[in-house]
């Protein structure tokens, strides 16, 4: 159809597993989605959800106790399974960055951070060190550092942790990828700093048409910044759907992070509280994960996973949907 976007990237069935005492735990459990060409996708859950694995799958860049299992991952039409590292190492960087969760352990410590975002540049084209010089600086304005000539010659133990989270920002940026991958990329921010790292990926998307993937525990950076959601609980995704329909949910575990969220409107009101905890891998659970913390289950609830409801933009997994009311 005239007007519809392709998809610059496919998650087709993916699971990964993480080795612990000679078994293979499931953290990501077969799940499948896509990024449309200049779309911002935003993947919400608990910490242990299976967010960042999905994240490091994509690049092949996960821990060494894990690995992908099974699935398929397809960016600009080609398997990312099917190329070598070096193929790999050509893409990532360039074509597709990261903005990782753990800045500190990200940066290398020996290393002056201007050196750190212009190899980048030089990896990927061999720009002159002048100019690769002049850009990392402007890159470091755009994100309001005020001395930027400092923060070039500084190593990252001489900055502060929002400072770090705000060059991987840089370094993520500075060749303006067709895909970003942002994890966290607010967190433990000041609201001035979380506010340009956002701006940043919002004017990436805008200018060149770079695909985001960000990943928050933050609900309302997604509704904000996101055109569609994804919700992930125990390594799989629950709910998907447009981002202006988040606040009204028909998931019961969205419906509870929703309802954690504090609003002017719940002044003096008691906040959603979810019992319980996110299952862990450990759990050979066959039924919905959401199960055992739910006020709605049934015993059909703990037999077998939901299939898919579909809700016209999106769909959820569950069997028994709440009714779309408004959280606000």
């Amino acid at each position: 159809m005239e007007g519809e976007m392709a998809n610059l990237l496919e998650v087709c069935g993916l699971s990964v597993g993480i080795e612990r005492d000679d078994k293979m735990l499931k953290a990501v459990n077969d799940i499948s989605f896509s990024i449309e060409e200049g779309e911002i996708l935003g993947l919400a859950g608990e910490s242990g959800c299976g967010k960042s694995l999905t994240a490091l799958s994509i690049v092949n860049l996960l821990p060494n106790a894990a690995k992908i299992m099974q699935g398929k991952i397809i960016y600009n039409s080609q398997s990312l399974a099917s190329l070598s590292e070096k193929e790999l190492c050509r893409i990532r960087g360039r074509e597709i960055s990261v903005i990782f969760q753990e800045t500190r352990q990200s940066l290398n410590p020996l290393v002056r951070i201007g050196k750190q975002i212009t190899e980048t540049l030089e990896l990927a084209d061999g720009r002159d060190k002048e100019k690769n010089k002049n850009l990392a600086l402007e890159m470091l304005k755009q994100l309001r550092f005020e001395e930027p000539e400092i923060i070039f010659d500084a190593f990252p133990h001489q900055l502060s942790g929002g400072m770090c989270q705000r060059v991987m920002a840089a370094i993520a940026a500075i060749n303006k990828p067709r895909l970003l991958l942002a994890d966290e990329p607010s967190s433990a921010l000041d609201p001035e700093s979380q506010e340009r790292i956002l701006s940043l990926l919002v004017q990436m998307n805008r200018d060149f048409k770079t695909s985001v993937l960000i990943i928050s525990h933050d609900l309302s950076i997604i509704r904000q910044f996101c055109s569609r959601f994804l919700i992930m609980y125990a390594g799989k995704i629950v709910e998907e759907g447009p981002a202006d329909a988040l606040f009204s949910p028909l998931h019961p575990y969205t419906k509870a992070l929703v309802g954690a969220i504090p609003h002017k409107n719940k002044r003096g009101a008691n906040l959603e509280n979810i019992p319980g905890k996110v299952p862990s891998t450990e759990d050979n659970f066959s039924g919905c994960p959401f199960a055992p913390r739910c006020r709605k289950t049934q015993s059909k609830c703990m037999e077998a996973f939901p299939p898919a409801i579909e809700t016209g933009n999106g769909k959820v997994h569950c069997y028994f949907p709440q009714t779309g009311e408004t959280n606000e």
